[in-house]
């Protein structure tokens, strides 16, 4: 892992040297008072040489202005290093997000995809900042300090360094703990990111059904979890501060009692060696205390960067190595004996068999949950099978990139995503480098073009978050015009239209049938209505396809189909 994390600074090398060098420097500096202190006590003031102490002084300040300065540029562009990484994980957190498959998204909530973007990523920021900075200046400062102490008496310097190893040890002890309680802190905040987002997208569902209560108390429970992992947290915080602020009084106890012993059986320490030791204890203690902290940042930092690159250890979507890309398809379908799997739900679709001609237009009926949805998710390889095979133009889906092959697919969903922006920004994703001209005319084909001219801003209206200031059929047509701009060869339309009334419905009809004219269209629908006019029409339920003709033919066989029939337009005999 460490290696993983230091590949992050590679881009950013001269100014991780130039961190460091100023952090060598910041040491170094640090070194002067006590050796200052102690020349002045051994040989300055006895020599009464006051000429000579005025002038180190002014020359020690000078080195306190380039500190300052130093300092200024580490905490800066240190800070900015740490940022810019954090900026490259975040891309690269984003990209790997585009390229994982459909089932991922099942099984994760968008709140704790972004709780991992953001909060984790942040302390993984501030610990590629200060994680080297921290090490580097307090491991140079500790150990010229404990060359420099030496100097002066070895005896009660290793006297003095004895502790030391008490410190590491409460910190050894003490580091799973922490970073056990760490963890689950972080899953507590994605659980709560997690519930705020659903809450907070769902906002008008709960106003309508006045149970602001129930989301209160769903938010609660993950509240009280982030309550009880972060005390968990400070407990072990408050373990391990506490007794290592123990063993950092120890030395300044030790250095007092030994140092005055040591002067007392007049070994080898006069009172300018005893003073010098007591200034100098802050040079490893300070830094012990520094790296004492640091190990809660630390924690934090590996708990965030673990969970980044579990997300960069998903296995993306499988694309055959021998992938061949073909600029446009024309529509022929086959499934030959498809069985299909989620990973909770088994039995979705079994053994399933149908073939549609290139430009015909083919519609799935039955009741919920039998696999129609599956389908389409199937036709653009959203999802790789289990069982069977699935072919377009005599090309077996799986040696298609899925650029060639999605690039062929259009798409109208019940639930239509929209994205915050304006009404021309929505329509040109159907292809990005699409004219203005072009967008205006899928507008038209779409029948929403006048409607767009009658708004203030036009095509440049904002239409707020997934197209909150927009009603049903008006972002079902903008959809619409999406797929119109992106030209497809073949169209599904999945219950497009059964979340509209029955005026909306007639209307937007009116567009997806122009829309539908010369492609390959497959069509889920509750209302069979809207499906009466198909080449061919397949009743699928439990995953199998029941029964399979013309609206007349079905009609006739009295079958599956004849029953969901009469049942809609309740005119069972």
């Amino acid at each position: 892992m460490f290696r993983r994390f230091m590949k992050y600074y590679k881009p950013y090398k001269k100014m991780f040297f130039l961190d460091m060098l100023a952090a060598l420097f910041i040491s170094l500096i640090g070194l002067l008072y006590p050796i200052l202190t102690n020349l002045i006590l051994k040989r300055f003031i006895p020599n009464k040489e006051i000429k000579l102490i005025i002038l180190l002084g002014v020359a020690l300040l000078g080195c306190y202005l380039v500190r300052m300065l130093l300092r200024f540029f580490v905490q800066y562009y240190g800070h900015v290093m740490g940022v810019k990484m954090q900026a490259d994980m975040r891309k690269e957190l984003f990209m790997k997000l585009q390229k994982l498959p459909f089932s991922y998204y099942d099984e994760h909530e968008t709140g704790k995809i972004m709780s991992r973007m953001t909060n984790d990523l942040m302390d993984v920021s501030e610990l590629a900042h200060h994680g080297p900075e921290n090490i580097f200046i307090c491991g140079v400062t500790v150990l010229l300090s404990f060359v420099y102490l030496m100097t002066l008496n070895w005896l009660l310097t290793l006297i003095v360094f004895a502790v030391v190893p008490l410190l590491v040890i409460i910190s050894l002890v003490m580091r799973k703990r922490m970073n056990r309680a760490f963890m689950e802190t972080r899953k507590s905040v994605a659980e709560i990111n997690g519930a705020l987002e659903s809450s907070i997208t769902g906002i008008r569902v709960t106003k309508a059904f006045n149970n602001a209560e129930e989301e209160l108390n769903k938010f609660e429970k993950g509240n009280h979890q982030f309550v009880k992992a972060r005390s968990k947290a400070y407990k072990a915080m408050g373990q391990f501060g506490s007794s290592t602020s123990f063993v950092t009084d120890l030395f300044s106890l030790v250095i007092l009692v030994v140092g005055a012993v040591f002067i007392y059986k007049e070994f080898n320490v006069d009172y300018a060696i005893l003073v010098t030791f007591m200034v100098s204890i802050n040079m490893f203690i300070n830094p012990l205390i520094t790296l004492i902290n640091f190990v809660e940042q630390y924690q934090e930092g590996v708990t965030g960067f673990k969970r980044f690159t579990e997300v960069l250890d998903e296995e993306e979507e499988q694309e055959s190595e021998m992938a061949v890309s073909v600029p446009k398809l024309k529509g022929n379908i086959e499934f030959q004996h498809v069985s299909f799997d989620y990973e909770t739900t088994k039995g979705v679709l079994n053994d399933v068999s149908f073939s549609i001609e290139e430009g015909k237009t083919v519609a799935f009926v039955g009741p919920s949950g039998g696999g129609k949805t599956t389908i389409c998710h199937l036709i653009p390889n959203f999802y790789p099978i289990q069982n069977g095979k699935i072919t377009i133009d005599q090309y077996d889906i799986k040696a298609l990139s899925f650029k060639s092959l999605r690039d062929n697919i259009g798409i109208v969903q019940q639930d239509v995503f929209l994205f915050s922006g304006t009404i021309l920004e929505n329509i040109r994703y159907g292809r990005l480098d699409a004219s203005d001209e072009e967008v205006f005319e899928a507008a038209r084909s779409a029948n929403i073009h006048e409607y767009i001219l009658t708004l203030d801003q036009g095509y440049n209206t904002q239409i707020g978050e997934r197209g909150i200031k927009l009603s049903g059929g008006q972002k079902q047509r903008l959809s619409i015009a999406r797929v119109f701009l992106k030209n497809p060869s073949i169209l599904i339309l999945d219950e497009a239209t059964s979340a509209l009334d029955n005026v909306t419905e007639a209307y937007i009809q009116d567009s997806l049938e122009q829309l539908a004219k010369g492609r390959t269209t497959v069509v889920v629908a509750h209302r069979l209505s809207t499906i009466q006019h198909a080449d061919e029409i397949y009743v699928i339920d439990d995953g199998k396809i029941k029964e399979s003709g013309t609206h007349l033919d079905l009609l006739s066989k009295d079958g599956e189909y004849a029953k969901l029939y009469h049942q809609q337009f309740k005119t069972i005999k």
